[in-house]
């Protein structure tokens, strides 16, 4: 998780909304990944989407049926079903996201009983350090929109 953390603090430096996400198989990390939103100037540019899409390109293979991710806040509905077309049968993350959260929060989805792929879900791993990114990151926009 350690290094999901990174990646949400470069992504804060970056200006964008702090969320981190590696991918791990057999102990190494296949892919890495932080939000690029603003940078892309698209809503695809999650960091689990990030992450996923190297590690597709590294293993030259779609599926990533042996590996775990582990993410800086709960997934949204677009990422988890990214993860479970990806075959990912573990999901590790930080903060629970109250608005968005696909994977317990609002949601429930990787437990859905008409899905073929089940997902193992751990949540509130360095929830604290990943929120306080989040809240860092929201505080200085709310001072820069009050100081205009």
């Amino acid at each position: 998780m350690q290094h999901a953390l990174n990646e949400a603090e470069a992504a804060l430096g970056e200006g964008e909304v702090p969320v981190g996400a590696v991918v791990v198989l057999d102990g190494e990390i296949i892919g890495r990944g932080r939000n690029r939103t603003e940078q892309k100037g698209s809503p695809f540019e999650h960091a689990e989407l990030v992450a996923l899409e190297e590690a597709v390109r590294k293993r030259d293979r779609w599926v990533l049926a042996e590996s775990s991710l582990y993410v800086t806040v709960e997934p949204c509905v677009m990422c988890v079903g990214a993860l479970l077309l990806a075959r990912v049968p573990r999901v590790v993350f930080g903060s629970r996201e109250p608005k968005t959260g696909a994977c317990e929060s609002v949601f429930g989805i990787p437990n859905e009983p008409g899905l073929d792929h089940r997902m193992v879900v751990i949540g509130g791993v360095e929830a604290e350090h990943s929120k306080e990114l989040l809240q860092e990151f929201f505080r200085t926009k709310r001072n820069r929109n009050t100081s205009k």
